[in-house]
């Protein structure tokens, strides 16, 4: 008897982007320093005392650039983050109150914070099928939403798994080829099982004149069943945007996006993806709607199945009140607390990795991770992997020791990245967000720990998203909230720093 043994395959080779600039300065601070330098050096030519006066404040200026994070954020944007906190507490922007009561035009319970302004159409694909769109009209931006039931893991082949996998990539890669798109995220979002769906399958089947212990039996299954399950759902959000200074009606932008649809929906499908659909502007308003208030969960599931559908708009999905603090937020009979990611997993790793953060967690009321992408056009992405490559080189010929040891495995990955990228293959930002909803501020603190394992075990570095968690809310929810869209800074600039 002879055994083969099964090779998993394993991925990798993700690098954090690489800023230019000297050290941990900056493009902007390595610009300060040789301005600062050249006009201490022109100073210097009057007298001593005005080339100090000169190279004092660039010192101070620089100082703070100097000191990081362990995620990567310098003085100045904590400053920032920080300032920004107080002036919205002080304008008393982190309440909310909607509906009859508050002062808003009109008495309905429009999300609040970034979603505020969104407003949702709804249009029919080349399949006649409706799907919604939401539309941004601060950045002017369209939003799709496709849901999928994936295949899932269990019992596949490893074979089968690095297809997906592949063919998920190349998914990915094609969205930097989409005419306007500006980013795209997968959400997966679980939740204990209410037993909703299972008593309307189960207890309308029992026939009257069943014999009593069979009736028992069936009704025993359908009320501890549920115990012990939870319900699963996955999104895709694709968020498009218009040229600058062009001008498209919201009919050319629905016939422009319904001819895509079917197009990208195979592709779902041809990943794992399983049956793939639009969500129509209903279904989005109802996944937003529970987000914010959990315990309509169980309402809403009996409401599809009973008649089909709730009936509700995007104008009615927002929560009656919201609080934001610094560590969590705060809306209707829902807790939320909002993580970051700062590190991704080192190293390779398997096609499992997050499945611990993906499953349902015993003690939360919800729980969503988002994968958000920012695909880069293929010129870009050339210039990118190229100028990792030099700098990859420069690093590698510069150092001694274990230091010249890693920088050579920086040298691989990054001629591997750039032999990929001439290939073919597409160059994508992606980065992870995770919120998990439980009913009060007490549950919250056990929460915290669970999430903290689950992200040991995921090998992935995360922190909270603290006094930004009402726009962190806002991000993991299908809406197409696109966090480098809504920074007063542009993203350039930022990266710059």
């Amino acid at each position: 008897m002879s055994t083969e043994a099964v090779i998993h395959p394993t991925y990798g080779n993700w690098r954090r982007p690489r800023r230019a600039g000297l050290g941990p300065l900056g493009l902007v601070g390595t610009f300060v320093v040789f301005g600062g330098l050249v006009a201490t050096l022109l100073a210097s030519l009057i007298s001593l005392y005005a080339a100090i006066v000169v190279l004092v404040p660039v010192v101070l200026f620089l100082i703070p650039l100097t000191v990081r994070t362990q995620d990567g954020r310098n003085v100045y944007q904590l400053i920032t983050l920080r300032i920004g906190w107080w002036r919205r507490k002080a304008k008393g922007a982190h309440l909310y109150v909607s509906g009859p009561l508050s002062a808003r035009p009109g008495g309905r319970f429009r999300p609040p914070g970034l979603l505020n302004k969104v407003t949702a159409t709804e249009g029919r694909d080349a399949y006649d099928r409706p799907f919604g769109i939401l539309h941004h009209p601060a950045r002017d931006l369209y939003t799709i939403v496709l849901g999928c039931d994936p295949d899932g893991g269990s019992l596949i082949d490893p074979d089968q798994v690095d297809v997906w996998v592949a063919l998920w990539g190349e998914w990915l890669a094609r969205l930097a080829h989409e005419p306007g798109l500006k980013g795209a995220s997968v959400i997966v979002e679980t939740a204990p099982d209410p037993g909703t769906r299972l008593a309307n399958e189960v207890l309308p089947r029992i026939h009257a004149d069943a014999p009593p212990a069979a009736r028992a039996v069936m009704e025993e299954v359908v009320e501890n069943y549920p115990n012990a399950s939870s319900e699963m759902h996955t999104y895709v959000t694709l968020t498009y945007g218009t040229a600058a200074g062009q001008k498209r009606k919201k009919e050319d932008v629905m016939t422009d996006l319904a001819i895509r649809i079917p197009g990208l929906l195979s592709g779902l499908v041809a990943a794992g993806g399983g049956a793939a659909y639009p969500l129509s502007a209903e279904r989005i308003a109802e996944v937003v709607r529970v987000a914010y208030d959990p315990a309509v969960g169980a309402d809403v599931l009996n409401a599809r199945a009973q008649d089909g559908g709730t009936g509700l708009e995007w104008d009615d999905a927002g929560p009656a009140a919201a609080v934001e603090t610094v560590s969590n937020y705060q809306h209707d009979s829902g807790v939320s607390r909002t993580w970051l990611l700062t590190l991704a997993p080192r190293g390779t790793v398997r096609s499992s990795v997050l499945r611990g953060m993906l499953e349902s967690v015993p003690g939360t009321r919800r729980k969503r991770v988002a994968l958000i992408y920012r695909p880069i056009d293929p010129a870009t992405s050339a210039r990118i992997v190229e100028a990792d490559r030099r700098s990859a080189q420069f690093m590698a010929t510069s150092g001694k020791g274990m230091v010249q040891a890693r920088a050579a495995s920086e040298v691989r990955a990054a001629e591997q990245t750039a032999n990929e990228e001439a290939s073919g293959a597409g160059l994508v930002e992606f980065s992870l967000m995770l919120t998990v909803t439980v009913d009060n501020l007490e549950e919250l603190a056990d929460a915290s720990v669970t999430v903290r394992n689950l992200t040991a075990a995921s090998r992935v570095s995360m922190r909270p998203a603290d006094r930004m968690q009402a726009a962190a809310f806002s991000c993991t929810l299908p809406a197409g909230i696109l966090p480098w869209e809504q920074t007063l800074v542009p993203h350039e600039l930022q990266e710059a720093l």
